[in-house]
């Protein structure tokens, strides 16, 4: 289908060793990108990128796929602290020019408001808000100056209508959906477009921990569904790969929901 192949295109995914981050970088790559899969966890992060550098070698027929390691053009892997500063310098510094930055990672403490630990807070507002914006602000000019970019920014449907326990996360969550709008239209001239994707109740190993804990609680969730089912990383990463593709070049300073239903604008 014309306009939905990235050949050429180089992208970021943050927190590319997570479920959902794994399951963007194997479509973005899926359509053609050079796709470097950065997150904290560098050994996580190694092993998505081998997969698909993998998955690469066995499309096209090429023997030894199975002994594939990162750090091979088409798919790598690097890490980075969104925490610090001076990591995701040092990140940009070895990523090189980007054309899409999918920032997906995240951290998340439940905890109720009022018995919060701001240290806890401080963190999340590091990871969730602070760490995309230093990122993009280094990599933005680049997209300008090119004529060409993608920035997508994975938020929650907590930060949209509210989520128990998650007050700080949803407040650093939502704080992406300022940043988005403006950038939408800083970088409007130079057809760099920006846009907020927010998964809902998601199939992901860190839920099902948490449900470990709360027998119960996934079949509670599906029933809030219309759908009456979670989502799944690949729900979420479809989503995020149209918005990176030429189809989706007129669309921009969006927040768009992959919830089944939960949420309805």
């Amino acid at each position: 289908m014309e306009g939905m192949r990235l050949d050429g295109r180089a992208a970021v995914v943050t927190g590319g060793a997570g479920a959902i981050g794994a399951a963007i970088a194997a479509d973005l790559a899926a359509l053609g990108a050079r796709v470097v899969i950065a997150d904290v966890d560098l050994p996580g992060a190694e092993k998505v990128a081998a997969r698909l550098r993998g998955a690469e070698e066995v499309a096209a027929g090429l023997p030894g796929a199975e002994e594939v390691t990162a750090g091979l053009p088409g798919a790598t892997a690097l890490a980075v602290d969104l925490a610090s500063p001076s990591s995701i310098e040092r990140f940009c510094d070895a990523a090189g020019p980007v054309d899409i930055l999918v920032n997906n990672a995240g951290v998340s403490i439940v905890e109720p408001f009022v018995a919060g630990d701001p240290a806890n807070w401080d963190l999340m507002w590091q990871v969730n808000l602070r760490g995309p914006m230093l990122l993009t602000k280094l990599m933005l000019p680049g997209m300008i100056e090119r004529g060409w970019g993608r920035l997508v920014f994975i938020s929650s449907d907590g930060a949209r209508a509210g989520s128990g326990g998650e007050g700080a996360y949803a407040a650093t969550k939502a704080g992406l959906f300022g940043l988005a709008k403006t950038l939408a239209r800083e970088a409007a001239r130079a057809h760099v477009t920006a846009n907020v994707v927010c998964p809902g109740p998601t199939d992901t190993p860190m839920l099902r921990r948490v449900s470990a804990a709360e027998p119960g609680l996934v079949d509670k969730i599906v029933r809030t569904v219309p759908l009456r089912r979670l989502g799944t990383p690949a729900d979420v990463a479809g989503l995020v790969a149209f918005l990176c593709t030429e189809r989706a070049a007129y669309i921009t300073g969006q927040t768009l929901s992959v919830s089944g239903g939960v949420t309805m604008q």
